[in-house]
C-alpha cells in the first residue's frame, strides 16, 4: 500500500513540474514576443528585440534609413541599391543582399540572412515570408494619414529611439502642412497643376485620390486631371484641354522634364510650357512626390513654385540640408542641396 502512495506522490510531483514548467515556458516566450498592427489592420507577432530587419519595399527603407534602423537591414531591394542619393548617404547599402529574381522574391535567398522580421507593401511577399517562418509587416499606404501611420509603425518594429524619431518627424510634418496653409493667400484662384509620372511618357498621370493630389490641393493649387487614380493613362487631347499651369515630372530633372515638353508638339503651347513653368520633382534618398519620407519638404517645396510671391522668406535649400542632418546626420552642401531640388543626381 505505502508502494503505491509513492508512486502517487512522484506522480503528482511529476504532473506539477510539468504543468508549471509548461507554463514558465509559455511566459517565457510571450515576454521574448509583442505584438504590431500593421497598415491593413493584421496583428503581428514579432521577437520583443529586433535585430535584422528585411525591407522588401523600396521606398520604406528610406524610412528605415530617417529613423536611424539603417544598421539592422540585412536584405533590401534593387531599386533602393540604385537610388543615388540613397547610396551617398547610405554607402553601405550596396552590401544589402537583394532576395530578388526580377520582381520574384527568392525565399531560399532571403532565408539565408536570417531577418527578424520582414517588412514590405505587397501581400503576396508578405503571405510567402509568413509560411516561410518570418513575421512579415504591411506598411503599404496611398495618402498623408497613411505615411504617418506607416512611419509609426516602421518605428514600433524596429524598436529604440525609432519611436522618438517617428513622433518628432510626424510634428514637423504637420507644422510644415500648416506654415503652408497659415501663408496662402485666402481666396486666392487655385493653379491648375499636372503630375507626370515620368517623361518616357507623358500621357502617364497622377489624378484625384491620391498622395499627389494631396500634396497638390495642401500647397495650393489643384488637378489639372480631374479622374481618379495613381498613374493613369489619360489623352493628349485631355492635358490640351485641362492646359495646366503649372507642370511638375517625377523621376528626371527640371531642365530634362522642360526639354521633353517642349520637344513634344502636342504640347509646346500649353500655357505651363510657354510660361517654363514645368518642373522635375525634387529626388533625394527617394522621391518626394510619391511614397516618401521626404514628402515633409515635398508640401513646402510645391507651395514655393505654384505660388513665390507668398513664400518668398521659404528657403527650400536651407530647409532641405537641415532635414538631412537632423534626420540622416548627413552634412548636405548647398550645391547638393540645390541638386536634389532641380530633380538631379548627385554629381560626379
Amino acid at each position: 500500500m505505502l508502494r503505491f502512495k509513492k508512486i502517487g506522490l512522484i506522480a503528482s510531483l511529476l504532473g506539477a513540474f510539468m504543468l508549471f514548467g509548461g507554463t514558465t515556458t509559455t511566459a517565457s516566450q510571450a515576454a521574448a514576443t509583442r505584438q504590431v498592427t500593421d497598415l491593413t489592420g493584421k496583428k503581428v507577432t514579432i521577437p520583443k528585440k529586433i535585430n535584422r530587419v528585411a525591407d522588401l519595399w523600396h521606398a520604406n527603407n528610406q524610412v528605415v534609413l530617417l529613423l536611424g534602423g539603417q544598421h539592422k537591414l540585412v536584405a533590401t531591394t534593387d531599386t533602393i541599391k540604385q537610388m543615388p542619393w540613397f547610396v551617398k548617404v547610405y554607402p553601405q547599402i550596396s552590401k544589402v543582399t537583394s532576395p530578388f529574381s526580377g520582381d520574384d522574391l527568392q525565399t531560399e535567398e532571403l532565408l539565408k540572412v536570417k531577418p527578424d522580421v520582414v517588412l514590405t507593401s505587397d501581400p503576396k511577399q508578405a503571405e510567402a515570408a509568413t509560411k516561410a517562418g518570418i513575421p512579415s509587416v504591411n506598411v503599404m499606404y496611398q495618402n498623408f494619414a497613411g505615411l504617418k501611420k506607416s512611419v509609426k509603425t516602421t518605428a514600433t518594429v524596429l524598436g529604440g529611439s525609432a519611436p522618438k524619431v517617428a513622433n518628432t518627424y510626424v510634428k514637423q510634418l504637420d507644422s510644415n502642412i500648416s506654415y503652408v496653409k497659415k501663408h496662402q493667400k485666402k481666396n486666392a484662384t487655385k493653379q491648375k497643376v499636372l503630375h507626370i509620372v515620368n517623361p518616357t511618357d507623358l500621357l502617364k498621370v497622377d489624378g484625384t485620390g491620391t498622395i499627389v493630389n494631396e500634396w497638390i490641393k495642401l500647397s495650393g493649387g489643384q488637378n489639372a486631371i480631374k479622374t481618379k487614380g495613381n498613374m493613369i493613362q489619360v489623352t493628349a487631347e485631355q492635358i490640351v484641354k485641362a492646359n495646366p499651369d503649372v507642370i511638375i515630372v517625377g523621376s528626371t530633372s527640371s531642365k530634362e522634364a522642360l526639354a521633353a515638353l517642349r520637344k513634344d508638339s502636342r504640347f509646346t503651347n500649353l500655357k505651363a510650357v510657354k510660361a517654363g513653368r514645368v518642373y522635375g520633382n525634387p529626388q533625394g534618398t527617394f522621391p518626394w512626390d510619391r511614397y516618401s519620407a521626404e514628402e515633409s519638404l515635398q508640401v513646402l517645396w510645391a507651395a514655393k513654385k505654384l505660388n513665390p510671391s507668398q513664400f518668398k522668406q521659404l528657403n527650400m535649400t536651407k530647409k532641405t540640408q537641415q532635414f538631412y542632418q537632423q534626420y540622416y546626420n548627413y552634412d548636405l552642401s548647398k550645391a547638393d542641396a540645390n541638386r536634389i531640388l532641380a530633380g538631379e543626381k548627385p554629381a560626379k
